[in-house]
């Protein structure tokens, strides 16, 4: 639990802090603003729902993930440093074309393990300072008591498999919301990805996927819309009998990417009684659509010529590494020309652009859909959020702009826990 500090001594340490770091200007921040935003910082529980981790920060000796890591943006030191109370930790596998047995094989395996890593943080690494959460009872029991609270999130259905069976099992190992799909289409549902190509598998979802949703309200997992296709989402919302999630995106009408939800999708949102977790991801939070659709457009051209078919960064990348060095260099010149020369990156994204993410769905569809996300550790983070260590800013800038203590708490938890709830009690009718 964070230590609180005298208002007076919090204005005056907010002020010191590097204006970098600042979603605006600090020359007109009233202290007393600045020390109010400190205190329901420290009463409502914060909570981030998309947390990237590596296996090789949760070994048994060594630097961990309870200490504070140099290359991380979360850890369990950050988290209590910046006043982060809860994250959801993601058992994330990329998306692979081997749609086969061996395929299901090898993304179960990957999953494995980072499902027996967030165990090895909570039982063994730091069980007096964080508690895995597998209810929203038990998250709140978690806070309580002064610890961190952890959640697990699967981030692509493809580990399953073929078999059913191991949504049940991913669910007893603590999981507790999945997609069905990632960057590229899964076996259980068309990805966000196809809008660049308008290639499709599905036209949505498998029927594979539509079983899987069933199974999913069956036994109490949310369901995470924001990587797979807006089709796939939409029929999602005519099958669920509880109210699912988007786990990490933004406003389309902001940010014109395939990660971000449109109107219609924000409005389906609302009436299935959901939420969607606002994501701190830079080309989603600011983004100039023409000038990204002609970069996105050039750099899949470029990837045609030198034979790279890989759409998993990591596998571009190793792609990218294994040819000859020649080829490599001419490669990277290429890419170089493309995203430096013709058509540069905008300006960073503010803890401000995001919090407009949070006002959009706010006057759209209501106070109780809206949620906190950073994707931290797998490309996440805007200027004034860049680390767990910064968490305080986007508190601020809520309090900047009027938002209640109340609703703060709905945003940074609340909305959560109440959907997490309703899945539970859905489940257990069934």
């Amino acid at each position: 639990m964070s230590r609180i500090f005298p208002a007076a001594a919090l204005a005056l340490q907010t002020l010191a802090l590097p204006a970098a770091l600042l979603a605006q200007p600090r020359a007109n921040d009233d202290p007393a603003m600045v020390a109010r935003a400190r205190a329901i910082h420290e009463r409502v529980m914060t909570l981030d729902t998309h947390v990237d981790i590596s296996p090789a920060n949760f070994a048994a000796s060594g630097p961990n993930y309870a200490q504070k890591l140099p290359r991380t943006q979360v850890d369990i030191a950050k988290m209590e440093e910046g006043g982060l109370d809860a994250a959801f930790l993601i058992v994330y596998v990329g998306q692979s074309p081997d749609l086969t047995p061996a395929g299901f094989a090898a993304a179960k395996a990957s999953a494995l393990e980072k499902f027996e890593a967030v165990n090895r943080l909570t039982t063994s690494l730091a069980p007096t300072r964080v508690g895995l959460a597998r209810t929203a009872a038990e998250a709140r029991a978690i806070y309580a008591s002064g610890r961190k609270v952890i959640f697990i999130g699967i981030e692509n259905g493809f580990p399953i498999g073929s078999d059913i069976s191991n949504v049940q099992r991913f669910y007893d190992l603590g999981g507790r919301y999945m997609s069905l799909a990632h960057n590229g289409h899964s076996q259980l549902s068309d990805s966000n990805t196809g809008e660049r190509d308008n290639v499709w598998l599905h036209n949505g979802l498998s029927p594979l996927g539509r079983e899987v949703i069933a199974e999913m309200n069956r036994i109490g997992i949310m369901i995470d819309i924001s990587h797979p296709s807006k089709a796939s989402m939409m029929q999602t919302l005519q099958l669920t009998k509880a109210p699912i999630i988007a786990s990490h995106s933004g406003v389309r009408a902001i940010c014109n990417h395939s990660r971000n939800l449109d109107d219609e999708q924000l409005d389906g949102l609302k009436a299935n009684g959901g939420v969607v977790q606002l994501v701190a991801f830079n080309s989603y939070v600011k983004c100039d659509a023409v000038k990204n659709a002609q970069r996105e457009a050039a750099i899949q051209a470029l990837r045609r010529e030198f034979g790279i078919t890989a759409t998993n960064n990591r596998e571009v990348s190793a792609a990218i590494q294994a040819l000859p060095e020649a080829r490599r260099n001419d490669y990277l010149a290429k890419q170089e020309d493309i995203t430096a020369r013709r058509y540069p990156a905008d300006p960073a994204a503010t803890v401000s652009d995001f919090v407009d993410h949070i006002d959009y769905v706010v006057k759209r569809i209501g106070i109780d859909h809206a949620g906190i996300s950073s994707d931290f550790d797998g490309g996440g983070g805007v200027e004034g959020w860049r680390s767990a260590t910064e968490t305080f800013n986007v508190t601020l800038e809520m309090v900047r702009r009027g938002y209640t203590e109340a609703q703060i708490e709905k945003i940074w938890s609340g909305n959560l826990l109440r959907v997490m709830e309703q899945v539970e009690r859905v489940a257990a009718a069934r």
